[in-house]
């Protein structure tokens, strides 16, 4: 059931139906104004990854500033975002179900829709679809640069997977899906940065390789909210895809920033607003916002500007505020602006983003690919 509207513009943060799932335009400005100037300096496209916001209207903000187009997951995002409008989307995904298959095909006569593989069967998979719809198809190979999860060796056998996507008449070998995920969230500078020159070197060697087997690679693409300012002067990779940077949480806030590389300091622009239903005992609050509402799967959530109060523990409706003893207890009725550990997640518990300015209701945008999973 599509969830009720939680506001209207104009009104006031008080009057603001909870949870709901707040956006600081100007934070959110902010951050897609800070990544496209540092990215445009370094000679570097943007690819802006729509599983983060799955907002059609956060990706046109996005594509405005300069970014070529979005990343998603899932083809129920692609689809979401090429109905609204967005011309370049790359699945950073392996696709094999051949009705899922059958989706992309078809949006691929619409907009420019690429696909990655790491084995010939998900090539031949693309290539029937592509067939099938009487269209072609990009395909990216992806190669295994760290993340260990996705991806074929870097080298000679993703050359000889590009090979097999050249042969085919539908499809088009469009380059290197080299995204290390888990680099993302080292915690120090340094760690970040040896992890994202692994990266470059597999990507690297790949295009050595590719060039030298007569195969062109106009597309590298990795890189993300964490490793970005390494990637993006590593002189190998052309697109970053980072997506949460948009947003932020409190999982990337965590990271270890530093100062010398140059790259902007992201502000948080998602929270979510609860509201306290219960103050049962000393020390303690109860917020309407669990895991219904907010991601704990990188960690609980922190009360905005709130040091005095922890959020301590999640059910399905409720969550738990602690406070020392001696402290004052939030009111019945106070509204909590918490900041997710984990942005994605988070997002995809609503169907509408409530967008702030000046402490009023600008507007309401909907999560147009929430709970995109097909």
């Amino acid at each position: 059931m599509l969830q009720s509207p939680p506001a209207a513009p104009g009104m006031g943060i008080e009057e603001i139906d909870t949870p709901a799932l707040l956006v600081d335009l100007d934070a959110l400005e902010f951050n897609l104004d800070a990544m496209t100037g540092f990215l445009h300096k370094a000679g570097v496209r943007l690819r802006a990854h729509a599983k983060t916001h799955k907002s059609p209207v956060i990706a046109h903000l996005q594509i405005a500033r300069g970014a070529v187009g979005q990343c998603v997951q899932k083809v129920a995002e692609a689809e979401a975002l090429a109905w609204a409008g967005v011309r370049d989307i790359l699945v950073t995904n392996e696709v094999l179900c051949p009705v899922k298959l059958a989706r992309l095909a078809a949006l691929s006569t619409i907009t420019q829709i690429a696909v990655c593989a790491d084995s010939v069967a998900g090539v031949d998979a693309v290539a029937k679809a592509a067939r099938n719809a009487d269209a072609q198809m990009t395909v990216l190979v992806e190669i295994n640069v760290g993340a260990d999860r996705c991806g074929v060796s870097p080298g000679a056998e993703a050359v000889n997977l590009a090979r097999a996507i050249a042969a085919h008449p539908h499809l088009q070998f469009g380059g290197l899906q080299a995204y290390h995920g888990a680099a993302q969230h080292l915690r120090s500078p340094k760690e970040r940065e040896a992890a994202s020159l692994a990266s470059a070197r597999a990507a690297s060697l790949t295009v050595q390789q590719l060039t030298a087997a007569g195969l062109s690679c106009a597309i590298v693409s990795g890189g993300g909210t964490g490793t970005f300012a390494y990637d993006a002067t590593s002189g190998v990779f052309n697109e970053i895809q980072a997506g949460s940077y948009c947003l932020m949480d409190g999982d990337y806030a965590a990271n270890r920033i530093d100062p010398a590389d140059g790259s902007p300091r992201f502000r948080q622009a998602l929270f979510v607003l609860t509201s306290v239903i219960s103050s049962p005992r000393t020390g303690t609050a109860v917020v309407d916002a669990g895991h219904k509402a907010i991601a704990i799967d990188s960690g609980l959530p922190l009360v905005w500007n709130r040091p005095d109060l922890r959020y301590v523990g999640a059910s399905d409706e409720h969550g738990k505020i602690a406070f020392a003893p001696t402290a004052p207890s939030p009111g019945l009725g106070e509204r909590l602006w918490l900041t997710p550990g984990h942005c994605d997640p988070t997002v995809d518990r609503f169907d509408w983003y409530v967008v702030i300015k000046h402490e009023r209701v600008h507007g309401l945008w909907p999560v147009a690919a929430r709970g995109g999973m097909s």
